[in-house]
């Protein structure tokens, strides 16, 4: 059995390619790929077999799955151009004859009003359209969201008011991302993955417990939010989409529970304090 990882070359995508080889999976039967191959180099160095495609290059995608049996679909990056994108990675998926496929998704798709969940949701249908049997693996927050070092000196800013997170570190969705591919006894179709559900308040205290600094949390309009992210670099378009996932998460968008994600990862998930901890290192 073959499993094909996109994205490798990135952090989610390389983790869970880690995560496989943790399993027990041969190496020579994961084939990472990715735009950017020289950065997983030792990974090839290891026996994994390595492929250079791009979401926007159909016939890159489709000899980069040649032979493969399972793909894990790491989503892109591109806000606003992924559905093309993932179409043709749906695509060249079945020209290969991928049996199975895990989507890296957004939480509640078929149901938030996020600007980020509608792209997720029309991989969904066009997964379902497919024919090739398909899990949704819909990821909340990572815990890497939040710049929790620059947090001990500016504090946390956001515009999720009260509401819950599922925050969890992106090392156990890997995790579990790779759990969902490669074993045969998980058979759900929906997976909502998430950490224990905080507040961003909630969140600044443990930051101020790990560290022993004052560390507060500033609750902003959504606007607000958008005008901050974008005084610190962010692109306004993009600003706007993640202050509106705040916005939705104040409304309990981005609250899973854990359940699922300790189903596939078969543990507890990672502690939030021990999560914080290793972060500020």
């Amino acid at each position: 059995m073959t499993i094909v990882v996109t994205g490798a070359t990135g952090h989610f995508g390389r983790l869970a390619v880690e995560a496989l080889l943790r399993r027990g999976v041969p190496a020579g039967q994961i084939v990472a790929v990715g735009r950017g191959v020289e950065k997983i180099k030792d990974l090839a160095d290891q026996g994994v077999v390595v492929r250079k495609a791009s979401y926007d290059d159909p016939q890159s995608l489709r000899a980069a799955f040649a032979g493969a049996d399972r793909l894990l679909f790491v989503s892109g990056s591109e806000v606003g151009q992924r559905v093309a994108q993932h179409r043709n990675v749906i695509a060249a998926a079945k020209d290969a004859g991928i049996s199975k496929i895990a989507y890296t998704s957004a939480p509640h798709a078929d149901t938030s009003s996020m600007i980020l969940a509608g792209e997720h949701l029309a991989t969904e249908r066009a997964l379902a359209e497919s024919g090739i049997p398909s899990v949704f693996l819909r990821n909340s927050w990572y815990l890497e969201n939040y710049d929790l070092k620059g947090a001990l000196e500016h504090g946390l800013y956001g515009a999720a008011g009260k509401g819950k997170l599922s925050i969890a570190t992106r090392a156990d969705l890997a995790e579990a991302a790779a759990a969902a591919i490669a074993a045969d006894g998980f058979d759900q179709q929906v997976y909502e993955l998430g950490g224990e559900g905080v507040t961003l308040t909630e969140l600044a205290a443990e930051v101020s417990r790990q560290s022993g600094r004052d560390v507060t949390y500033t609750d902003l309009s959504p606007e607000k939010f958008t005008e901050f992210l974008v005084s610190v670099g962010l692109p306004e378009q993009f600003a706007a989409v993640l202050a509106d996932s705040d916005k939705n998460a104040a409304a309990g968008a981005l609250y899973t529970g854990t359940e699922d994600l300790q189903k596939l990862l078969g543990r507890p998930v990672t502690p939030l304090g021990d999560a914080v901890r290793a972060a500020l290192v």
